[in-house]
């Protein structure tokens, strides 16, 4: 799976739909192949961009935890410290 799909769920404040349709247009383009795809394949491309949106967005409704919710920008300080010791 692509590495650059980021967790939504557990987070304060929650995910947006943005986000939501971010994660959703990636997860097509992995799929598919695509970056953008022909205007023959766009309307096939675009409900299945459309269709997990909408499974995603159920998905994230539906999961429940006792765990606290985590903070967004204590999460990407992590993502950078582990990109810095990665990379340099």
């Amino acid at each position: 799976m692509c590495r650059n799909i980021k967790t939504l769920f557990n987070f304060e404040p929650p995910a947006t739909e943005d986000e939501i349709y971010a994660s959703a247009l990636q997860f097509v383009r992995k799929l598919s192949g695509f970056n953008k795809p022909s205007q023959a394949n766009e309307a096939a491309f675009d409900r299945a961009v459309a269709e997990v949106s909408e499974a995603a967005r159920n998905l994230l409704t539906s999961l429940h935890t006792h765990a606290p919710a985590r903070d967004r920008e204590v999460e990407a300080e992590r993502a950078r410290e582990r990109s810095r010791l990665r990379f340099g």
